[in-house]
């Protein structure tokens, strides 16, 4: 082996040791927060989830669910269920989020929110969602 093929070699084994350390970090992140669940057998109901969502969201999320100067609009593509799932509501109440699609600054966790609640408030964000074809 050359000088030259020797370095390279060791050039890919160092930057494959990087990659394996990032994913393993992120696996370990990752792990560490387990999504609250709800009640087993628990059914969803948007018309509790309603008054819910009036105590814990609307006053950034908007009464309307179209926003306001503190927070974005649930009525928007970005939430719809294939890019922010239910457990993702789970997560955001539980722990926070940083800001990500937003200039809103990173949301708090709300910790007065139970996961049963958080299910009665994302199911009602879902039937408003459809209302305006975000399926």
């Amino acid at each position: 082996m050359t000088q030259q093929q020797h370095s390279s070699h060791r050039l890919r084994c160092f930057g494959l040791g990087l990659i394996l350390m990032s994913m393993l970090g992120q696996g370990a992140w990752a792990q560490s927060y387990a999504v609250p669940k709800p009640s087993p057998g628990l059914m969803p109901n948007p018309g509790v989830g309603k008054g819910l969502y009036g105590k814990f969201c609307a006053s950034c999320h908007g009464v309307d669910l179209q926003g306001s100067a503190k927070g974005p609009p649930f009525l928007h593509k970005i939430y719809e269920p294939a890019h922010h799932s239910d457990a993702a509501f789970q997560l955001a109440a539980k722990n926070g989020v940083r800001a990500h699609h937003w200039a809103f600054g990173d949301m708090a966790p709300i910790p007065l929110v139970s996961p049963d609640e958080v299910a009665h408030i994302t199911a009602y964000v879902r039937v408003e969602q459809r209302k305006v074809g975000i399926q």
